[in-house]
């Protein structure tokens, strides 16, 4: 669990309990990202979830534009959100995720905290997402040893 005394730093370790989380990335809630009641819009979260994704491969050795520069293009094929709570602006949040593979299918399972609490997410995902080439979904052996 995270240490509240620390300051916070993006990777592998301080992640959270309760999941093999593969990786975690400390995240700011801007005033704009709120609505007038002052809390984040439901929107917001879908940008933190897939920024958490891309963080993730980057800190795994391949960016976005890496993939596309070898013709691959990761596509989101589903994703399902659970609202549990809300942030608010000014909080300080810590988004996790661990990565399943399934054929061709690859299934990040997120969750984001309020830190430095970490008790209960707030909001948890799972996104799945495929591999193309040329339009056809790829067997993802590409991206297997990237994001495994």
């Amino acid at each position: 669990m995270c240490d509240p005394q620390q300051q916070p730093f993006d990777g592998l370790t301080d992640t959270a309990p309760g999941a093999p989380y593969q990786f975690g990335l400390y995240l700011q809630v801007r005033d704009y990202e709120t609505d007038a009641q002052g809390i984040v819009n439901n929107a917001n979260y879908l940008h933190y979830l897939e920024h958490t994704r891309h963080m993730f491969c980057k800190w795994r050795g391949m960016t976005f534009g890496d993939m596309l520069q070898e013709g691959i293009i990761a596509v989101l094929k589903r994703l399902e959100i659970e609202y549990r709570s809300s942030l608010c602006g000014g909080d300080l949040a810590k988004s996790c995720l661990w990565v399943e593979r399934k054929g061709p299918r690859f299934i990040f399972h997120q969750d984001i905290f309020r830190w430095p609490d970490m008790t209960a997410p707030v909001t948890s995902a799972i996104a799945t997402v495929v591999a193309t080439r040329d339009g056809k979904v790829l067997r993802g052996d590409e991206l297997a040893t990237i994001l495994l």
